[in-house]
């Protein structure tokens, strides 16, 4: 049984790295800050904190979103703070742990989920045991908590790789000796402190790069001891189905469906460098038919219950924004949300894209969020808004079965149906508009009329089938009346 919790099939996700979110008065601004409208930099900060979270929680709620996915919080010297230092407590320049607490409540008080970021594959140069041994060599009784091969220890730059195991072979990243029982128990405490705290959940970063399932299988029973409802959602970026079998993970980072995504609505592929050597390179080009294959693939890859907590993204921190990789086509970023609020798994909206914030690779993709309205794109926001609305509105899109109609010619249309339930879902992904004759036979019954979820158009079913008519770079939602 895989036991996945309840409130994430009805979750809409918003990801926010913090440094780059939003600013408040609460957390006094060091100097040297970047400009919050220059160009991210890998170094630079740029002032996010979490008290700006919690000013910006009603446009959130306003916006239709159920949960917080936040990049890492912990004490860390990188902006991203994928380098953490102290997994006890909260990074003073995002607030420190009070702010995490405020956040917590406020966001608790909206009926708004808040999930962390676990980076427990690796520490960084600061992290206390590792700190100890560069300063007490071999007498270190924290010796063992790393892969140690030499001194003195090489953990900066000289012209030669650290002596010890590094994340990637980066000496600013000491991997932690899993193995060794003190290093599982702190871990493990860690993860149930935050969850404690009131956290509703892990993102785990790199999960596969500790290659123990044990360690994995603990760390659940850990986590859900403490709130059997902790979504665990791991980053990995290939189809794994080893890691949902229910004694691990509940769902992953749907990246194969954000290929998909972006090789069915992209029309020309997306800048070769924007997408070279990330995990889900090479974007496919596919037509209707075969978009249609790789969600069927994905949808039987795993358990109902399994799929319906699959994060569905469209980007993220580690990649260039849909936007940019789709050379600033807007609709092709529409069409790929209609799908992704509309298919099973639960959606996650990265920062900014809803007002159309553009981004590169790491670090542009990570830009400070444009606050000033002018500078919004308010009809892509109402659209993206209306689509997280249309999920919220209909269980079948939550929790119903999925079902293939039809698949030719650039579109692909599908029927979600829960109970009583139906509606049916067409997307044009081609130039030209296109009025398909959709298989219904055994799903929509001769007679019945499809009506326009955000129009009053009609169609009814003969025959076993049903002709809707979808314009070109468009979607349409029917439900049945």
């Amino acid at each position: 049984m895989n036991n996945v919790p309840e409130w994430v099939k009805d979750a809409v996700f918003y990801q926010i790295f913090p440094d780059r979110f939003a600013q408040s008065e609460h957390v006094p601004k060091p100097p040297r800050l970047e400009a919050w409208d220059a160009p991210p930099t890998h170094h630079g900060f740029k002032g996010g904190d979490l008290f700006g979270v919690v000013e910006k929680l009603d446009y959130l709620q306003e916006l239709g979103i159920t949960a917080l996915y936040l990049n890492p919080v912990f004490a860390s010297a990188a902006n991203h703070r994928y380098h953490p230092y102290d997994y006890e407590r909260v990074d003073p320049l995002l607030g420190g742990d009070e702010a995490l607490r405020v956040l917590m409540d406020a966001a608790h008080e909206r009926a708004i989920k808040v999930v962390l970021d676990g980076v427990f594959n690796h520490a960084s140069r600061g992290f206390f045991a590792f700190h100890h041994i560069l300063e007490n060599g071999e007498k270190s009784p924290y010796l063992d908590w790393f892969d140690i091969k030499g001194f003195p220890l090489r953990a900066y730059s000289t012209g030669q790789p650290p002596n010890y195991e590094a994340w990637w072979g980066l000496a600013a990243l000491p991997e932690f000796n899993v193995a060794h029982p003190d290093v599982r128990e702190y871990l493990w405490g860690i993860a149930e402190r935050w969850i404690e705290f009131g956290a509703d959940g892990w993102r785990l970063d790199v999960p596969a790069e500790i290659d123990d399932p044990e360690f994995w299988r603990e760390f659940r029973r850990r986590v859900r001891a403490v709130n059997p409802e902790a979504y665990l959602v791991g980053e990995i970026w290939h189809r794994a189905p080893e890691w949902l079998a229910g004694d691990r993970f509940d769902a992953l980072m749907n990246y194969p469906l954000t290929r998909a995504l972006l090789g069915f609505v992209l029309t020309e592929p997306p800048e070769a460098a924007l997408v070279e050597g990330t995990g889900y390179a090479p974007i496919p080009d596919l037509d209707a038919e075969g978009f249609a294959h790789e969600v069927d693939e994905l949808m039987s890859l795993y358990s109902t219950e399994v799929v319906q907590a699959q994060l569905n993204l469209l980007d993220s921190h580690d990649t260039a924004r849909f936007l940019t990789l789709a050379h600033g086509d807007e609709m092709a970023f529409k069409l790929a949300t209609l799908i992704q609020m509309t298919l099973p798994g639960a959606p996650c909206v990265y920062y900014g894209d809803e007002i159309g914030l553009a981004g590169r690779r790491d670090p542009d993709c990570r830009r400070g969020f444009p606050w000033d309205e002018s500078r919004w794109d308010h009809e892509l926001r109402e659209y993206v808004k209306a689509c997280i609305a249309l999920r919220h509105e209909h269980p079948a899109l939550r929790r119903g079965e999925l079902r293939c109609l039809y698949a030719d010619e650039g579109v692909y249309a599908y029927g979600r149906r829960l109970q009583e339930e139906t509606l049916v879902v067409a997307v044009n992904a081609a130039n030209e508009g296109r009025t398909p004759a959709l298989d219904v036979a055994g799903f929509l019954e001769d007679g019945q009329t499809l009506r326009g979820v955000w129009s009053d158009e009609t169609a009814s079913v003969e025959q076993g089938q049903v002709a809707l008519e979808v314009g070109p770079r468009s979607g349409r939602v029917f439900q049945i009346h």
